[in-house]
């Protein structure tokens, strides 16, 4: 599975970093980089240098928080959502396609186990 998720996304001209950050942003909105780094698993310094790489292409925008001038918010640009609605739902099509050796019923079960285990590593 990783494979074909590193395939399809390299066909855009993205890593699997960048891909992730653009990825939560567009699922959740704006977010503190903090709280992008927790969500992917990646150290702080990792998400600055993916979230620059972003910032210099276009596709996100990064602002002091209103609320806490310490805290750096990143957000999607219109060029960055427009980009997101183009390649997710391909993807995540890629993604559909090569669980389709399973029968139904352990594709529903693989996504049930890989949400719980997501959840279960996110609260480590």
């Amino acid at each position: 599975m990783h494979r074909v998720s590193t395939r399809d996304i390299q066909r855009h001209g993205i890593t699997q970093a960048q891909f992730a950050v653009l990825e939560v942003l567009y699922h959740k909105g704006p977010l503190a980089l903090c709280i992008v780094g927790a969500k992917l698993l990646v150290t702080s310094g990792n998400v600055t240098f993916v979230v620059k790489q972003l910032e210099k292409a276009g596709w996100l925008t990064r602002q002091r928080s209103p609320d806490d001038g310490r805290v750096i918010l990143a957000r999607l640009t219109r060029r960055g959502e427009k980009l997101m609605m183009r390649i997710f739902p391909e993807h995540a099509s890629a993604m559909l396609a090569a669980a389709r050796n399973l029968p139904p019923k352990e594709q529903a079960q693989l996504a049930r186990l890989l949400k719980k285990w997501g959840k279960s590593v996110q609260s480590v």
